[in-house]
Order: C-alpha cells, then sequence, then structure tokens
C-alpha cells in the first residue's frame, strides 16, 4: 500500500553559532606630574555587533580613569578614551544572520612607560549568532500507523536598547575621583509592545575628605522599558544590562561639610524571549506491509522561567600584593569587582579590590584578592547567566602582615528550564515486509513496554492489540504473552 506524507513548514529564528575572541586594547598617559599609580578604572561598552560574510565584527569603547599622585603629593585623577574594533572569523557566518554581543573586561594592568602610563585591558567578547530557517514536520502519514502528539516549539526574539538613570544624594566628601558602578536585572517581563527592566545599579565612589580617600557605597534602583514591536503576549524574558557611561557631577557645599552629587548613567540592555507554537504532530509510524524510514529532528530550547536574587555575605583573609604590617594605615578599599566561575550547587571565585593605605607619611596602594565560594540554593542546572556585584567591601588588619576582607555579593541569576522536542522531518516507504501466514502467533513483551511499542513490534494497530487482549495492563511487565489471531484469506 502506497504511503502518502503530509507536512507543515514554518520558520523560525534558531542559534546559528557561539563564538568567542579577546582583543587587547591599550591607553597611553603622559603628563609632566604624573606620580605613582594608585588606582585605575577601565569601563567598556559596546558600539555595535554585526555579521558580514564569514565574520563577526564588533566595535566598543574603552574609558580608563586614572588615579595618581600629584607633584605636591596629592591624589589626583585623569581620563582618557580610546575606540577599538575586532572580529571574529567563521566559515559558516552570512550577512543576513544578528549577533548579540557580550563585552567585558577580562584583564586590567598598568605599566609603566618612561614618564608615562600605559593602561593595558584585555576585552572579551562573547558572541551569539542567530539566523532564520525552516522547520518541517510530518502532520499525518496515509498508508501507515501513526502515533500523534502534541508539543510545544520555541523561536528566540531578540531586542536591544538603552536607557538612562539619574539620582542625586548627598556624601560626605570634597571631590569625588573615580565613580565606578555594575548593574544588575532583577527582573524582566514582556508587555504589549515593550520589554519592561527593572533592576539595581551598584555604585562605588572613590572620593576625597580632608583630602584623604575614602570609598562610598550606593545602591541605585532603575526601571526602564525598551521598545519591542514583536512584543505581544506577557511572558518572562532574559536581559543583560551593561553600563555604557557614567556621569558623577559634583557641588561642594562647604557650610555643611557635604558634596552634593548629580548621577547619570546610560544603561545598554540586550537580551531574548521565546514565542511559543503548539503542534501537533506525527512522533512514529509503521506499516503492516513495509518498513518506514523516518529521519527525526530535535530542536532544544532554554525558555527563562525567573530571575533569582541572592545576597550573600563574605568574609575571610585576603591576598595582597604589598607587605603590609602595623606602620600601614588602611585609608579606602576601593573599586569592587568579582571574578568567578559556576560550580554544582553555585559559584566560587575571587573579590578583587584595591587597597589605598599610607605608610612612611606617603599614600600606597596595591591589589587586595578575597576568595569565596557560596551555595545558591533552588538554581536549577539549565541556568543561563549569573551576574554578581560587590557593595560595602571593607578591609582590616586583624594580626600585622594579614589582611581581612568583608562584603556582601549581590548576584542575579536567569534562571531557566531545557524544553527539548523531536518531530518527523521526512518519513519515505522502506523495504517490504515479509508476510505472516500463521493463524496466531505468541508474543512475549519486554518488561516495561507500552502500548504503542508493543503494537509496533507485532505490526498491529494499537486498537487491535487492546481488542484481542483487553486484560493487558500496560506498562508491561514482561510476564504476559499476547496472542495476535489473524483471519484467514483465500
Amino acid at each position: 500500500m502506497a504511503m502518502n506524507a503530509q507536512y507543515q513548514t514554518g520558520s523560525y529564528t534558531r542559534t546559528a553559532e557561539k563564538l568567542s575572541a579577546q582583543s587587547m586594547i591599550e591607553i597611553k598617559f603622559s603628563a609632566s606630574d604624573l606620580g605613582e599609580a594608585v588606582a585605575v578604572y577601565p569601563q567598556i561598552s559596546l558600539n555595535l555587533c554585526e555579521i558580514s560574510s564569514g565574520r563577526a565584527n564588533y566595535s566598543g569603547r574603552l574609558v580608563a580613569t586614572l588615579v595618581y599622585i600629584g607633584e605636591d603629593g596629592k591624589l589626583c585623577r585623569v581620563q582618557k578614551g580610546a575606540e577599538f574594533s575586532h572580529y571574529v572569523d567563521n566559515e559558516n557566518l552570512a550577512p543576513s544572520q544578528r549577533a548579540d554581543c557580550k563585552l567585558s573586561c577580562a584583564k586590567c594592568q598598568i605599566k609603566r612607560d618612561g614618564s608615562s602610563f600605559v593602561v593595558a585591558v584585555i576585552a572579551d567578547a562573547q558572541i551569539t549568532v542567530y539566523d532564520g530557517a525552516q522547520r518541517n514536520y510530518l502532520s499525518s502519514l496515509e498508508g501507515a500507523i501513526c502515533r500523534t502528539e502534541s508539543g510545544k516549539l520555541y523561536s528566540p526574539v531578540c531586542f536591544s536598547g538603552e536607557g538612562e538613570v539619574d539620582d542625586d544624594f548627598d556624601c560626605v566628601a570634597e571631590d569625588v575621583l573615580v565613580p565606578s558602578a555594575q548593574a544588575l536585572v532583577l527582573d524582566c517581563n514582556v508587555k504589549a509592545g515593550v520589554v519592561e527592566i527593572s533592576g539595581e545599579i551598584y555604585l562605588s565612589l572613590l572620593a576625597l575628605r580632608d583630602n584623604s580617600p575614602v570609598n562610598l557605597d550606593r545602591i541605585i534602583p532603575f526601571r526602564c522599558e525598551v521598545p519591542c514591536d514583536e512584543a505581544l503576549l506577557s511572558q518572562r524574558a532574559f536581559c543583560r544590562a551593561e553600563v555604557k557611561s557614567v556621569n558623577v557631577n559634583c557641588k561642594v557645599n562647604e557650610d555643611r561639610g557635604k558634596c552634593g552629587v548629580d548621577f547619570n548613567a546610560v544603561l545598554g540592555f540586550s537580551g531574548h524571549f521565546f514565542e511559543e507554537e503548539e503542534i501537533s504532530f506525527v512522533s512514529d509510524a509503521f506499516s503492516k506491509d513495509n518498513e518506514v524510514l523516518l529521519t527525526p529532528v530535535t530542536e532544544t530550547a532554554f525558555v527563562d522561567t525567573d530571575v533569582k536574587v541572592y545576597s550573600e555575605r563574605i568574609s575571610g583573609l585576603s591576598a595582597t600584593k604589598a607587605k603590609l604590617d602595623y606602620t600601614c594605615a588602611f585609608l579606602a578599599a576601593a573599586l569592587p569587582s568579582a571574578d568567578f566561575v559556576r560550580t554544582v550547587d553555585g559559584i566560587e571565585g575571587n573579590v578583587t579590590a584595591t587597597l589605598i593605605y599610607e605608610q612612611g607619611g606617603e599614600i600606597r596602594s596595591t591589589e587586595v584578592n578575597t576568595p569565596f565560594s557560596v551555595r545558591l540554593s533552588g538554581l536549577g542546572a539549565d541556568c543561563r547567566e549569573i551576574s554578581v556585584a560587590v557593595c560595602g567591601l571593607s578591609l582590616r588588619q586583624r594580626a600585622e602582615g594579614e589582611c581581612e576582607c568583608e562584603a556582601v555579593l549581590k548576584i542575579s541569576a536567569a534562571d531557566g528550564e531545557k524544553r527539548s522536542l523531536t518531530y518527523v522531518t521526512e518519513a519515505v516507504a522502506g523495504a517490504e515486509k515479509t508476510a505472516v501466514d500463521c493463524a496466531v502467533s505468541v508474543y512475549i513483551p519486554a518488561a516495561g513496554d507500552g502500548l504503542w511499542e508493543t503494537a509496533k513490534r507485532l505490526s498491529e494497530s494499537p486498537d487491535n492489540i487492546q481488542a484481542t487482549n483487553p486484560d493487558l495492563k500496560f506498562p508491561l511487565t514482561g510476564k504476559e504473552r499476547i496472542l495476535i489471531y489473524r483471519a484467514k484469506t483465500n
């Protein structure tokens, strides 16, 4: 008996490639009064990422703020920016594709070059490439016995945009040398025509109070909307936030002994959500007369379900590059950040900060690293991305030569579920089966066989199996005996 296959066809978006690359960016500071470098803060942001034939091109901007000791022995700052561009080659890339790029500072180093300083930064790029594709799935197969199921297929919808965050507050200081900030997305939802994003900016200010460095922290909440024409139904979304620029204007009120701070930040957002399609499809088929050759395809999507937020206090001994003793007076723990990797039940890594201290009447600095390990309860194995910000960091000498750290880690984890669906994309008739001419067959099943598996092995419809063996209960134990009766044909 001939078989006639019917297919359903549709378009969707898929993840085509995941790429990674690193590039070196250098900024040179030259000034007549440059003394010893005390601290440096690199702020890196993405300008553009686009796909050409066989290549992913990305560009960005690096702004480095250098704090140094001037000729008068006081702390000074200088800021400089540089544009950069880089690329990743891949033979599967085409101009019709779209890219999402996560750009970050992997490493920063200050090098002395004669009377100048060179700030060298390694920019790390993680690029996800999307493209359009066609999917075909088998909806019916005449001339065969079919198992039909229903399921959901997913297609990612990407969005991006920018938002501004403003704040004003007072701080007990005369000037701000370096503002450093990190933004965490704490919630992200799709509404009609927009994506609503809310979170917090963790601001750390290296400031001057009575001509002495201090570190001041502030948490600034934000709520922004990114237009998205494809946004229709309310649902969860994944979103990443980067700080593209930070501006801090200070106005000193000498009568009150305070500094009024006007804060402005431009945040860049990129993320995605999923369109879902409910389908009815043939998942398996067989024929009494021919072998049926099926070509299956499995689609997998990591669907975002929640944003889990954690606040963890850490403490412990720190490693320092400089030798510290009781002649050192700690002044400020500035520019905190966290490097970490995922573990089975959480994260582990190091909190890094710049310790500014006074020794022998001179201001000095050293890098401080504090290891940590945090368990994140309730976090699924399919968590897409984890972001960590450090706030409330403090350093002290517990004993001579020992530096102890305390800090709070703010953690945002984009949790999700792995959802897979296997469907048949092609069905053709194979070789003819040898006819069974005996009137009765006895079949001994395997333990765990269901009705469909049993019917397929016997080349009989599931209805016929149940009709002729009404006492069978599925799944089978393997101890049953199944009788198949065949009518005599002339």
